[in-house]
């Protein structure tokens, strides 16, 4: 009788991973409700490993990793495109190999901008975006922004937030400019000063004015737009023909934790069908891999064909990142004056 009763007790210490948790930071709400489900659900019932997602900024809590290098943490740290610059400089990351994560030959090359540092999971878009109910001349461009039909009706992020105000890389390079030439993006700004009612500070701040109808127009990430979308609101996606610029969020092994087999199964299962599915189902989030999603989920992705994809625009990071002062500052004295 007391074998029989032990048998549950022995068959779960016999999962690889029992007793392993591994701390992760987290963006919040759905978004890590979506991986718990789809990714640390899986693997505690396959390995018993657990998987602790901590909430924070994910600002903040870069700097709070690189300033404990020594005693991190975090055992995995998720970091959009941007960050990833100053997880490299700081050295706080290991790389990551297909011989330990398979599943990473299915990442298209599209998507890997670090090499073998990193995961890249998921992919969001900051594109233009209107409602249909208000606009009735399709916005083609990011530089549309500046349209005189917009006047006192359109809404940009804050550009002290790096990922999503890529879209003056998107405005500069439809006018002739580049990474190292803005100025073509500055002079569209200042025509369309009379369009743009606020510079939204958050994500939420935004996504509230067009909800209220405050705005018709502006610069929005489109797996925000695809959530208004399914809140009723007629918010079309403009796919910029010249190209799309858009972030990629990584998943990283910290260097110094203490278990990097149960990290790469981590990967593993993130970039399993199972694993990749989740976001884009729960929130329109892109796929960086070639998961074959339903048709009604695969349709409201901007990257959602090979022609797409290949509108996909590189970043020199390191040179976005280190030019942000200038950018912040010039962007600021346009609107704000």
């Amino acid at each position: 009788m007391a074998s029989a009763l032990a048998a549950p007790y022995v068959c779960a210490q016999s999962k690889k991973f029992a007793g392993i948790t591994l701390r992760v930071n987290g963006f919040g709400g759905l978004y890590d409700e979506t991986l718990k489900k789809c990714v640390g659900a899986p693997l505690e019932e396959k390995y018993g490993l657990k998987i602790q997602f901590i909430a924070g900024s994910q600002s903040a809590d870069l700097v709070k990793l690189i300033a404990n290098k020594d005693n991190p943490p975090f055992d995995l740290f998720q970091a959009d495109s941007a960050y990833m610059v100053e997880l490299l400089k700081a050295g706080v990351i290991e790389e990551i190999k297909a011989p330990d994560v398979p599943n990473i030959k299915r990442i298209l090359p599209e998507f890997r901008e670090y090499g073998d540092r990193g995961v890249p999971y998921s992919v969001a878009s900051s594109i233009p975006v209107y409602n249909s109910r208000y606009i009735k001349q399709p916005l083609i461009s990011y530089s549309d922004i500046a349209r005189p039909d917009l006047a006192g009706r359109a809404v940009i992020p804050t550009p002290v937030q790096d990922s999503i105000s890529l879209y003056l890389l998107g405005i500069a390079d439809e006018n002739g400019g580049s990474i190292s030439n803005m100025e073509p993006a500055f002079q569209v700004m200042a025509a369309a000063k009379p369009n743009i009612v606020a510079l939204a500070q958050t994500t939420v701040a935004e996504l509230q004015m067009f909800e209220s109808e405050e705005v018709y127009a502006g610069i929005f990430w489109d797996s925000r737009a695809h959530e208004l979308r399914t809140k009723g609101f007629p918010i079309v996606t403009v796919i910029p023909p010249k190209g799309i610029y858009s972030i990629c969020s990584y998943f990283n092994v910290v260097k110094g934790m203490k278990y990097p087999e149960a990290a790469h199964a981590f990967a593993e299962q993130l970039l399993s069908d199972e694993g990749m599915s989740g976001l884009p189902r729960a929130l329109g989030i892109g796929v960086t891999t070639d998961v074959k999603l339903p048709e009604d989920i695969q349709k409201n992705l901007v990257y959602n064909s090979p022609e797409r994809i290949a509108l996909k625009k590189k970043v020199d990071w390191e040179k976005w990142m280190a030019d942000r002062g200038a950018r912040i500052e010039r962007v600021n004295k346009i609107i704000r004056t």
